[in-house]
């Protein structure tokens, strides 16, 4: 197992990282003490925020009025009050704010900019970055100096000296990091001028999901694959593991689906080095969802439980519940929208509830398989290193449909072993904060330096 080492720094330094995501986002910080073990922590108090102290993440909501002036964001636009105000006065909900920044080049062909929700009057999406990145900052600086001994003297010796470390999906490039770090300089996070920009640290969403996984890597229950959970049923030969083994992580999420590719040394000191370029697909679970609501929408056009409010309402209902129960093709799902006093039978709505036969939900998720299948195809071929295991995680490998999926597709992943989180469980007793803890390994000098060889770039501070 990799352990952090101390800190070998001459002065004390803190490091922020924020992980702002489609739907969620997050900051993890580590306060770097020499001659100390970094110990990494997380902002786990926002303003309005129900439930304190437990979960970690705010909506990636933001909230402008019709002069493009931010009314609300983050925790607080899950108040009632805010969501009845953002009604009676026309404000503009900013949601999918991530795809604003996409690569045009990634394989999104189901995605136009008319998909998106528009940006606010006179807002780029640099700009609504950063009013969300300068939210997350105050946010933090109020959490760190009410939660540490001395917290305003702790916070005034770092403050000018901060370092950020920013996630980003595989795929994104020259022009969206760009966008990103002039984001970083319109929240304030560092003063304008090239010089400053040497504080910031862009990391892919891929580095930062391998990185949460390294001690998993380099267990001896992985080496020896007690836990397999393979699609192929040929007998395995008894023969002496190669010293270097390829894994590939398929980390999908909400919105992206991000695949990278490493070689793994397992011998002390063991190392990874990335072996293909990373993939990103624009075909996380948020499209599933999207590809239910314009099913639904379609399929009600001439019920009258067909109004906007009443489909919406049913796709939020898919989101939260039906996608996640979905396992079998053959197994009707249903929507509970209603009373048991709502039904149209010709539109298969009884007793409240909205029937979907099994084979179309599975249609929701087969562009989904498409694509990780195409993409791991692709880094397979990409290079001379033999990939022997596949790791599915993010908020979307939760779901028993697509790991099915997955397991039964001819050829891909034959023989690789594809793993799930659950299917870790006893390897990694902590697996099951491995989401929330994806930030953390981003903040250690000691495995980052892990990744620092990448095909066809130089290496980043």
């Amino acid at each position: 197992m990799l352990s952090r080492q101390p800190y070998q720094g001459q002065s004390r330094k803190l490091v922020l990282a924020f992980d702002v995501g489609i739907t969620y986002s997050e900051v993890s910080y580590c306060m770097l003490d020499p001659g100390e073990v970094p110990r990494i922590l997380r902002v786990s108090r926002y303003p309005t925020q129900e439930h304190v102290g437990g979960d970690s993440k705010i909506p990636s909501i933001l909230y402008y009025d019709q002069q493009g002036v931010l009314r609300a964001i983050g925790a607080e636009t899950s108040q009632l009050h805010i969501i009845e105000q953002a009604e009676d006065e026309d404000w503009v909900k900013l949601e999918w704010r991530e795809l604003h920044l996409r690569a045009k080049h990634l394989a999104s062909s189901h995605i136009t900019d008319d998909d998106i929700p528009l940006l606010p009057m006179g807002k780029s999406a640099a700009q609504v970055l950063g009013d969300f990145m300068r939210y997350l900052f105050t946010c933090t600086h109020t959490y760190i100096v009410e939660s540490h001994k001395r917290g305003v003297t702790l916070w005034s010796s770092v403050e000018n000296s901060i370092e950020f470390v920013l996630t980003h999906p595989n795929g994104w490039e020259g022009l969206q990091q760009q966008q990103i770090r002039r984001g970083a300089e319109l929240a304030g996070l560092i003063p304008s001028g090239g010089e400053h920009q040497a504080r910031i640290h862009l990391l892919t969403e891929g580095q930062a999901t391998v990185h949460v996984y390294v001690n998993i890597f380099a267990s001896e229950a992985l080496r020896s694959s007690n836990i397999p959970i393979a699609c192929s049923n040929e007998p395995e030969d008894d023969v002496e593991e190669p010293e270097h083994q390829g894994v590939v992580v398929i980390d999908a999420g909400h919105s992206t689906i991000n695949l990278s590719a490493y070689s793994m040394k397992l011998s002390p000191p063991m190392s990874f080095k990335e072996i293909a370029p990373a993939e990103c697909c624009l075909e996380g679970s948020g499209f599933v969802t999207q590809r239910a609501h314009a099913f639904i929408k379609a399929k009600l056009a001439n019920s009258r439980y067909g109004a906007p409010d009443i489909v919406q309402h049913m796709k939020d209902i898919f989101d939260t519940s039906t996608k996640l129960r979905f396992r079998e093709p053959k197994d009707s799902q249903y929507i509970k929208f209603g009373s048991v006093r709502d039904k149209d039978p010709k539109y298969d709505i009884r007793s409240g509830q909205l029937k979907l036969a099994g084979e179309d939900v599975a249609r929701f998720f087969e562009p989904s398989v498409e694509e990780i299948a195409r993409a791991f195809e692709k880094q397979r071929r990409g290079t001379a290193v033999s990939i022997q295991h596949a790791f599915l995680v993010g908020s979307y490998a939760a779901n028993d449909f697509l790991y099915s999926r997955l397991l039964i597709l001819p050829s891909s992943y034959t023989p690789v072993f594809l793993y799930t989180p659950r299917s870790l469980m006893c390897i990694y007793a902590d697996l099951q904060d491995a989401s929330a803890k994806r930030m953390e390994p981003c903040l250690s000098a000691s495995i980052t330096l892990l990744l620092r060889e990448r095909p066809g770039s130089t290496p980043r501070a």
